[in-house]
């Protein structure tokens, strides 16, 4: 009974998280945070949320892992990828950086399924030699990545065919964006399989893997399509096998 129960376990995936200065009752403190969505993402797709923070780093708790989302965020330190700050690029998390690159290197190395959102993309561009452009705004004229503070642009990609994005997707899918930067220089490891009508990249894959992929956009903000996280539970699940 006992080897059953372990063999049927939920997949368990670990999702990276902020260290922000938060507000809670009388408590004013740093804390390790992450949107909602993303937890009840992973869980309606059939895996176990486990977070990660950016403290302590081991990438041995991967061990325990089945899958790994690595969530959006910040801008990423372009220190990372040898390049000057732009003046928009701010309120960078260097040691989050590091502890995301540390981890998705460790995940390839194991061949465990990644998912890398927004940021998670970037951060997984520039692991692997990639570089960013800081700023959107400077290369195309339309503001549907990021129509507003706080405002999701709904933003229409198309799939390059064979991919696994397409398999997963379709060749065209409309998408949650919220984003100013992008891959500039994509890494040689890295496949682009979707991007933008004005050509920016929306979702790429590592070569030679079963299920590494990162999507420019945020999928956990679209409760009605799971599609993305179930291909992650699924993976994970065959990675218990």
């Amino acid at each position: 009974m006992v080897s059953n129960a372990s063999d049927a376990r939920r997949p368990r995936i670990g999702i990276t998280t902020y260290l922000e200065p938060t507000v809670w009752g009388v408590w004013q403190r740093e804390a390790a945070l992450l949107p909602r969505v993303y937890l009840d993402a992973v869980a309606k797709a059939g895996g176990v949320p486990i977070l990660l923070p950016p403290v302590g780093t081991d990438p041995s708790v991967l061990d325990i892992l089945d899958g790994l989302v690595i969530a959006g965020g910040c801008d990423v330190d372009p220190a990372a990828y040898d390049a000057t700050p732009h003046p928009e690029t701010v309120d960078t998390r260097p040691g989050r950086d590091a502890h995301e690159v540390v981890l998705i290197q460790a995940a390839l190395d194991a061949d465990l399924p990644l998912l890398a959102i927004c940021r998670g993309l970037q951060v997984l561009n520039v692991a692997l030699g990639g570089t960013l452009h800081q700023h959107l705004p400077d290369l195309i004229t339309s503001d549907e990545h990021r129509p507003s503070p706080a405002v999701f642009g709904r933003t229409e990609v198309k799939v390059e065919p064979g991919s696994l994005t397409e398999r997963l997707l379709g060749d065209r899918s409309s998408v949650h964006c919220y984003h100013h930067q992008a891959l500039d220089a994509v890494a040689p490891a890295l496949t682009v399989t979707a991007r933008a009508g004005d050509g920016t990249v929306e979702a790429a894959e590592v070569d030679g893997h079963a299920f590494a992929l990162g999507v420019q956009w945020h999928p956990e903000e679209n409760p009605e399509d799971l599609r993305l996280f179930t291909a992650l539970i699924d993976a994970s699940r065959r990675q218990q096998s």
